[in-house]
């Protein structure tokens, strides 16, 4: 009997996501058999069992910058790395950490320093940008009924407690506290990583997935700003920052492999409700809690 379209959409999505890809760094190989089960060109089975770097040319080398410019620059930035990484003087004990972001706002930490009216007015701003981003994700949740930013946060926050009560950093030398700065009230907070900008990103990430891309470029350039500005007050190391930026984005894909896993989950439960035969599923575009709504109304 021949598959329905809805069992054979789900076994298209299955064998998708199983599929591993592989990036092809060089020309591409020739399958080792033909058609008739006879090995191209004349190769012989221990040609085609041989290690890959085994068949490399120059030709391969030329490809490879030519069409792969960017991991031939990433090796360069490792090896030039290594180099600073062995050959730098380790910051003593004694001393604070050396921050090359303090040292490039020198200049807005002197004048927040001298004006506290101006670093007040900065951090009442940046915590209404905060008060932004939790209302975003809010409304997604509660109105939209999509729960993908909610998840990322929930991941994003409980991961950060962690580090932050495991590794508790000192406070940055010259450090501005506020009282309307986020956290309200000068109470204590953690240092690794920025839950600003986390926050920042895993809305910008689900304005664009919703095709809100000004929105989204607003909420970027904010989050430049609110970086800027954390440095100037010294309320952030650099590497919080950074960690931040790149935790809002490994949480926000960790919360839709989690909606994805669920829906699939789904559909395989309501598969063997409906004797083998599952619905259409929908995965990865961005509307994956509708999807699942749908499946549980069935």
């Amino acid at each position: 009997m021949n598959a329905s379209p809805a069992a054979a959409a789900a076994a298209a999505i299955t064998t998708t996501e199983t599929t591993p890809v592989t990036l092809p760094l060089k020309r591409k190989k020739a399958s080792h058999h033909t058609s008739d089960g006879q090995y191209p060109m004349g190769a012989t089975p221990a040609a085609a069992a041989a290690a890959a770097f085994m068949t490399w040319r120059v030709a391969d080398a030329k490809n490879v910058v030519r069409h792969h410019w960017l991991p031939v620059i990433l090796g360069g930035a490792l090896l030039f790395f290594m180099w600073v990484e062995y050959t730098l003087s380790m910051v003593p004990t004694s001393s604070p950490p050396f921050d090359l972001g303090f040292v490039a706002t020198r200049r807005l930490h002197r004048l927040l320093s001298s004006s506290p009216e101006l670093n007040n007015l900065l951090a009442a701003l940046n915590t209404v940008f905060v008060g932004m981003q939790a209302s975003y994700i809010f409304w997604t949740f509660l109105v939209e009924g999509r729960a993908r930013p909610t998840i990322a946060a929930l991941f994003m926050f409980t991961c950060r407690g962690i580090l932050g009560y495991t590794t508790q950093l000192p406070l940055p030398e010259g450090y501005l506290g506020s009282g309307v700065d986020f956290p309200v009230g000068n109470v204590s907070f953690f240092l690794f990583y920025s839950g600003h900008v986390a926050g920042s990103v895993i809305a910008s990430q689900d304005m664009r997935r919703m095709q809100r891309y000004g929105l989204a470029w607003a909420y970027d350039i904010l989050n430049v700003l609110q970086v800027v500005r954390l440095l100037g007050s010294r309320g952030h190391y650099t590497i919080d920052l950074a960690a931040g930026y790149a935790a809002g984005l490994l949480f926000d894909s960790l919360a839709g492999r989690y909606e994805e896993t669920m829906i699939i989950a789904a559909g395989k439960k309501t598969s063997k409700q409906h004797n083998g035969v599952p619905p259409p599923v929908v995965v990865g575009n961005g509307n994956s809690s509708s999807s699942a709504r749908k499946l549980r109304k069935k």
